[in-house]
């Protein structure tokens, strides 16, 4: 889809994690229309978004003057406010949004966000906790966590597998992990394949397990 046809958002609540989005969605292509109770953070997204406006957004009749009612999809971004963020929800749910994420502080407020009827629920500060976690022991490079145990990784070649074809390091039988592909410096990505050799210094994408990853990392 390109950048002029993508559809509009609605983002409620501009603090770090809204605005984030809001603006990444703008860059995106996507029209913004961003929305906070506070008159400096919605003056400092003016020139960045489509639309800043303040208003309250646990009021239905406010958000359906501001032409919520005619989004798909809204972001909830409220999350220290528990109240307004739950109000929220349910003021885009009354308007009839299809598609409604919201950000959740804690699994009970997550909960309660499914049950008011937010179709998506996000835990940023913990997934953020959980991935740095990962990252601090050094071996892990990047590390994204699908929330069942399976996640993606980027790490150092082990020792073991450098000089060999992947075909005879047999990561998927002997540690039950996928290498998906290799970086070496100065080359493009490799999409990996059985004949795959391992140079010193290689960066591998890898999937599986967390913990099959995290006991591949350190061999």
């Amino acid at each position: 889809m390109s950048a002029e046809r993508r559809q509009p958002v609605i983002v409620i609540g501009l603090g770090r994690f809204g605005s984030a989005v809001a603006c990444t969605l703008e860059r995106m292509g996507h029209e913004v229309l961003g929305v906070d109770t506070d008159p400096d953070t919605v003056r400092a997204h003016k020139d960045v978004l489509t639309q800043a406006v303040e208003a309250d957004s646990t009021d239905t009749d406010t958000l359906r003057s501001l032409g919520a009612a005619e989004f798909e999809t809204g972001v909830v971004a409220i999350g220290s406010a528990i109240e307004a963020s739950l109000l929220t929800v349910l003021a885009l749910v009354d308007l009839g949004l299809p598609n409604i994420w919201a950000k959740a502080n804690t699994e009970r407020h997550g909960r309660i966000l499914e049950r008011t009827g937010a179709h998506h629920v996000v835990f940023p500060e913990q997934k953020m906790g959980e991935r740095v976690a990962h990252l601090v022991n050094e071996r892990l490079l990047d590390f994204i966590s699908f929330g069942d145990e399976f996640a993606i990784a980027r790490l150092k070649a082990p020792e073991p597998i450098v000089g060999l074809p992947l075909i005879t390091s047999q990561c998927r039988k002997k540690h039950d992990v996928t290498v998906v592909g290799v970086k070496r410096a100065g080359e493009d990505f490799i999409h990996a394949v059985p004949d795959t050799i391992i140079f010193p210094g290689d960066e591998l994408v890898v999937s599986g397990r967390i913990e099959k990853i995290e006991r591949f990392s350190a061999i």
